[in-house]
């Protein structure tokens, strides 16, 4: 039995769980999120919880228990609680900042880098060099946050770039001189 799977996610106060066939609709003040279910998985709802168990024993089936069960977790937990990334700007001249709904950062490049955010994630800009992204779905916060890291990863020998909060970027030493 997998040990994530075999827990039971409870539901919170303001969150709603449907069933349809086999997919699961989550809403709650946040959001809504749907998730379809594998065939060889099925559901049960009862009053404040939820379990999900396996129809049988096939390899699909075994690996499959064990995500869905988080993915569900993070559905119930998103709607009503919602997700978070922080990121870093290092280097001189950084800087990010919100022009509507769009995030412009100057990244040392000669234009400035445009970037609009997918439906249900809102972007914050506490300071220059700071970046939050906040959402309702995991998925999607952890996926915008990855593709803005991606215009500038930290390199090793400064270590400027664009890194997550309390990220560890590992630093080279510089070229050594010949003797």
């Amino acid at each position: 039995m997998s040990r994530i799977g075999k827990d039971f996610i409870t539901i919170e106060e303001g969150v709603e769980v449907s069933l349809n066939g086999l997919t699961v609709l989550v809403k709650g003040p946040l959001g809504e999120i749907n998730i379809t279910l594998p065939e060889h998985l099925e559901l049960k709802i009862e009053d404040k919880s939820l379990q999900l168990n396996r129809k049988d024993e096939t390899k699909q089936a075994k690996s499959d228990h064990g995500t869905y069960r988080m993915l569900l977790y993070n559905a119930v937990y998103g709607v009503k609680n919602g997700f978070s990334k922080n990121l870093e700007l290092v280097g001189v001249g950084y800087r990010a900042r919100l022009d509507g709904g769009l995030l412009v950062m100057s990244l040392g490049w000669n234009h400035p880098i445009k970037m609009t955010p997918p439906e249900g994630i809102q972007i914050e800009v506490p300071e220059e060099t700071k970046i939050t992204i906040k959402g309702f779905d995991k998925q999607k916060v952890g996926e915008f946050a990855a593709k803005i890291r991606e215009i500038r990863k930290p390199e090793p020998y400064k270590g400027k770039g664009i890194r997550y909060e309390n990220e560890y970027v590992r630093r080279k030493s510089s070229k050594a001189s010949v003797a």
